[in-house]
């Protein structure tokens, strides 16, 4: 099985908007990132897409969900900030489907780390650019390998 790890698109400054951050959309540099995702991950036997609640994570992967014909289930572990520990249980409770997961740059890194120290393999880089994905192989219910896919845009 397979889990893609995907940190949300480009969006706009967090300095700049005014509104709740959770609500801060993609930019338009995002929204091609976004599209990127159907063409890396469009022919994959993907059967869930879920996200953090907050706006830009659900936006980057609606365009792939459509593709696939699945709706984008949100799920409050994968929101910036939370713990490590909700995060990876969420991560493992998905581990034998083929799912993507969407969420930030503060919670992908401390994942990845985490499987990291039980002994999956990475290429050393735990940080993911903005629309940049994980490739996470499962073997039963362990992570063995991470595979680093940049964006598109």
């Amino acid at each position: 099985m397979t889990v893609y790890l995907v940190r949300h698109a480009h969006a706009g400054s967090r300095h700049k908007w005014k509104g709740d951050d959770r609500e801060r959309p993609l930019s338009d540099r995002g929204r091609e990132q976004a599209a990127g995702l159907v063409v890396d991950l469009g022919d994959r036997p993907v059967t869930r897409v879920v996200s953090s609640p907050s706006l830009r994570c659900r936006q980057t992967v609606a365009p792939l969900a459509r593709h696939l014909g699945l709706e984008v289930e949100t799920c409050d572990p994968l929101d910036e900030g939370t713990s490590n520990h909700d995060a990876l249980r969420l991560l493992r409770s998905l581990a034998d489907e083929e799912a993507v997961v969407c969420s930030h740059g503060d919670v992908i890194p401390d994942l990845v780390r985490a499987l990291a120290d039980e002994g999956m393999k990475t290429d050393g880089d735990e940080r993911a650019a903005k629309g940049g994905t994980f490739v996470l192989d499962v073997d039963g219910d362990r992570f063995t390998r991470a595979t680093y896919i940049g964006p598109r845009a």
